[in-house]
């Protein structure tokens, strides 16, 4: 599972977090979570769906004790606002927007799902894709522009 998932695993979580370190943290941590879960009896119908919401949910238990450590004497704090992607209603829309964008692709159906991420997340080529999931470039081709409309309906739904 490891082999298989890692780097898929590492790019997702490094897309969210926008650092690389954290990201191989959460992410070997997912991993282990996943391994323990299972070698505990717990049957897991798709290891993969668990490990991606193992691993969201790590991310935001993350910002959740970063921000309980990052509390200041408010006093020290009056008067000032901070950057506006700090501000507890922006990093609120902000997950909101990730995890509607998250369902989007969860949605998709799993062939068209698996050559979206292979081709966003992974930076694989449309025909090292076809390749690997024995299908025409042509097809591959379909299934990002079907998972990229996903998205893009995903951002005006967010924006309305």
């Amino acid at each position: 599972m490891f082999e298989r998932y890692h780097l898929e695993l590492l790019n997702f979580l490094h897309r969210l977090l926008g650092d690389r370190h954290a990201a191989a943290d959460l992410a070997q941590e997912s991993f282990v979570r996943v391994l323990v879960h299972q070698q505990s009896g717990h049957a897991i119908a798709n290891a993969r769906a668990l490990l991606y919401r193992t691993a969201r949910n790590l991310v935001i238990d993350t910002h959740r004790r970063a921000g309980v450590r990052g509390h200041d004497e408010l006093d020290a704090i009056a008067g000032h606002a901070g950057p506006p992607h700090l501000q507890p209603d922006e990093a609120l829309a902000s997950e909101q927007a990730v995890q509607a964008y998250l369902r989007a692709i969860e949605d998709l159906p799993p062939r068209c799902r698996e050559a979206f991420i292979l081709h966003v997340f992974d930076g694989m080529s449309h025909k090292q894709i076809a390749s690997r999931m024995g299908i025409s470039t042509s097809m591959v081709e379909k299934h990002i522009v079907r998972g990229m409309l996903a998205c893009r309906a995903c951002e005006r739904s967010e924006a309305a």
